[in-house]
């Protein structure tokens, strides 16, 4: 066998040509294989298939629908059979007609996508079914329940799947990347050519269009989930001096349960239920019903005259619930109309919560808050001041990380905001190896990646505070602990200094949406305590350094918890 290859060999250094002739032979061959498994048959043009003058429209419309009716002879590839299987479990398979259907050139032009989006909508009918295209506007919505942008990877399954997940009836998409989730549609109909805009994420489907909502009715398989999977107990609370203005609907149940009152609520459209032993009062959290006083619970305890192992209130304290209906009240939010007078910072070292507390300001102001960095993750969530230079005026703050005295000294005013260094310290470290909510690998927690970040950040924690308390001018210091625990307080303190009529009432309201889309849900629990002795030291040093900076300018310590190590 060696010497059969060794002549080969030698035949082939003599005669090159021969040899390069061998390989065009073998290539022309796999071509031609490949080819072959690639079409049904003959590539022809059908009687169907218009000639290219007969086509309406200029000659490049022409030849994209000549070029479409050829692509119909190709077999389906592998890609276009797993298209169906991208879609939850709790959906069914699209029909073999609506696939059908489906087959349609497209002309180009507004209403060849609109023509492309209702095709694709016919697809899915068996998963959620498509309503129609409808009016939306920021100041009374459609759909009323939660809502998430993504400016980058919106797709209708990821919408629709957020909506179902929540238990609510219907799943909208707007402007190419903002999703909305209801169990009532208050909106007129209209035209489905006016949806006509390309999902973020999903180029082949629709996602409404500006102002323009493209509804779906989802097939959730548990009823039970979408009736009452996420309604929020909130409390007892003593009956409001002025039920008929606190809580405007109300309704006498005979069979008086939860389940009951919460779903007539959410039928209202309202995001507080209120069970008074039987009756059920809905309505919105104002400042004739706070829920900051809270009652003993056993005040509340009276059973429901429709299901005994649940507790129902009395006419005097009520068993509040928080319904999925979103409270729209604080939800609006655009930039400023004139110029900002002055540029205020919103400081803080980096994983001290300084993206939610902008989602907290911009729900409380109304007003898109900047960036001293631009990060494309934040604008696509919906973020959209993070785009702007920080200097444009166009926002009512800036978020930034910075410390040093000419970055501090070109701001106005700053809100300085201040976490337990142990808590940044992990919540940093999952951002830069897990993403702004996700978590960093158990590998990076075990290896070298975490010591030396602990080496390298924990001082700049604390020199991050002093410098800001030595160069900063009119800084309002707030806590992330206490901006948890007291959230209308200190968020009324921040409003404050940003210069804007506190409305108290919109600030219940942020109370209600504290949480957001974009905050992590709660730092990973790890097997083990990451902090080892030295860390602890050197960390505990600088927290007394905070303390002692804070109290010689006259203001509150550092928290108590941030001692207990």
């Amino acid at each position: 066998m060696a010497k059969l290859l060794l002549k080969f060999q030698r035949y082939f250094r003599r005669k090159p040509i021969r040899f390069f002739t061998l390989i065009a032979l073998y290539l022309t061959a796999g071509s031609l294989v490949f080819l072959h498994a690639s079409f049904t048959g003959e590539v022809r043009v059908t009687e169907n298939v218009p000639r290219a003058n007969d086509v309406p429209g200029n000659g490049i419309e022409a030849q994209s629908l000549v070029t479409l009716q050829l692509g119909r002879e190709f077999k389906e590839t592998p890609e276009s059979l797993t298209v169906a299987r991208r879609y939850g479990s709790w959906f069914k398979s699209p029909s073999k007609d609506t696939a059908a259907r489906s087959k349609i050139g497209d002309y180009g032009g507004t209403w060849s996508r609109a023509l492309k989006g209702r095709n694709m909508r016919e697809k899915e009918e068996d998963r959620a079914k498509y309503i129609g295209c409808y009016v939306d506007n920021t100041h009374r919505r459609a759909l009323r329940g939660v809502s998430f942008f993504d400016y980058k990877k919106m797709t209708l399954f990821r919408c629709q799947d957020n909506c179902a997940e929540r238990g609510y009836l219907f799943a909208g998409l707007e402007f190419g990347a903002e999703c909305y989730c209801g169990h009532k549609i208050q909106a007129a109909n209209v035209s489905d050519s006016e949806c006509n805009m390309e999902c973020k994420g999903e180029k082949s489907n629709i996602c409404g269009g500006v102002n323009r909502l493209s509804i779906y009715r989802l097939e959730l398989a548990q009823e039970s989930a979408r009736r009452y999977g996420s309604a929020i107990f909130r409390g007892c609370f003593r009956r409001p001096d002025n039920i008929s203005l606190a809580l405007p609907v109300s309704r006498v149940m005979r069979n008086m349960s939860v389940d009951r009152c919460v779903d007539f609520c959410t039928g209202k459209e309202y995001p507080l239920a209120a069970l008074a032993a039987t009756t059920c009062h809905c309505g919105f959290p104002t400042t004739l019903f706070t829920l900051h006083e809270r009652e003993d619970e056993q005040l509340c305890s009276q059973k429901c005259s429709g299901e005994e192992f649940e507790s129902c209130g009395t006419s005097k304290y009520f068993i509040v619930y928080q319904t999925q209906v979103q409270d729209n009240r604080c939800m609006d939010r655009r930039f400023l109309t004139a110029r900002a007078k002055q540029f205020v910072a919103l400081a803080s070292f980096p994983g001290a919560g300084n993206t939610w507390a902008r989602h907290l300001i911009e729900l409380a102001t109304g007003f898109y808050t900047g960036s001293y960095y631009f990060d494309g993750s934040l604008y696509n969530k919906g973020f959209k001041g993070e785009r702007d230079h920080w200097r444009s005026g166009r926002t009512i703050c800036i978020k930034t990380h910075e410390s040093g005295q000419k970055e501090i000294e070109a701001f106005d005013a700053a809100i300085l905001l201040i976490r337990n260094p142990y808590k940044a310290l992990m919540a940093e470290f999952n951002r830069k190896y897990g993403g702004h909510i996700g978590f960093a690998a158990h590998a990076h927690w075990k290896g070298k990646e975490w010591p030396e970040f602990v080496k390298n950040y924990a001082p700049w924690w604390a020199t991050h505070t002093l410098d800001w308390l030595k160069y900063g001018k009119s800084v309002l210091v707030v806590h992330f602990e206490d901006l948890k625990q007291d959230l209308f307080i200190q968020l009324k303190r921040m409003v404050s200094l940003l210069g804007i009529a506190v409305l108290e009432d919109r600030l219940l309201c942020v109370e209600g949406q504290k949480d957001g889309n974009f905050k992590r849900s709660g730092l990973r629990k790890l097997e083990y305590d990451p902090y080892t002795l030295e860390m602890r030291k050197l960390i505990n040093g600088y927290i007394k350094t905070v303390d002692t900076a804070l109290k010689l300018r006259n203001l509150t310590g550092v928290p108590e918890d941030y001692y207990p190590r």
